[in-house]
């Protein structure tokens, strides 16, 4: 039996993997708080807790958060295993949102916070995590999908 949407599932584990591990190693490497410029004034890794969603937002609300992560999470597993066959484009996205929403979800269950560290500072942006960029990129893989998809042709010809 062929696996369906297999493009789905490896999206969904490389961004849950890279997610855990890169959030493992700021935990075990940097003090809360604690920031390293990699490029100065530009582009700082910067260990902080996020009690919000995405980029910090609605934060405090991360008892509703991890419910909706676990929803979220939940019907894209059904969409993908119970669901037809997805183009490439929403395989990918799917994916990479379903690995996002995993990767927070944990932290948030488990630690009732998510951890960030990807301060972009020269436009004074929240930080963020790779499982926020995956959503992202994501929802733009779906974006690009959803304009590729052929409209149906009306038959204006009689």
């Amino acid at each position: 039996m062929r696996l369906k949407n297999r493009l789905f599932w490896i999206a969904a584990f490389i961004a849950f993997f890279l997610d855990q591990v890169t959030k493992y190693w700021v935990v075990q490497t940097f003090s809360l708080g604690q920031t390293l410029p990699i490029l100065q004034d530009i582009f700082h890794l910067t260990y902080v807790t996020n009690t919000g969603a995405a980029f910090s937002l609605f934060s405090g609300k991360v008892e509703w958060l991890k419910w909706l992560s676990l929803a979220v999470s939940l019907v894209l597993i059904g969409l993908a295993w119970f669901g037809q066959e997805l183009n490439r484009w929403d395989q990918l996205g799917y994916g990479l949102i379903l690995g996002g929403a995993i990767g927070n979800g944990i932290d948030r269950f488990v630690l009732g916070y998510v951890v960030d560290f990807l301060d972009f500072r020269l436009i004074n942006f929240a930080v963020f995590n790779l499982a926020d960029s995956f959503i992202s990129i994501g929802i733009v893989c779906l974006l690009i999908g959803s304009l590729q998809k052929t409209p149906p042709s009306s038959d204006q010809s009689r």
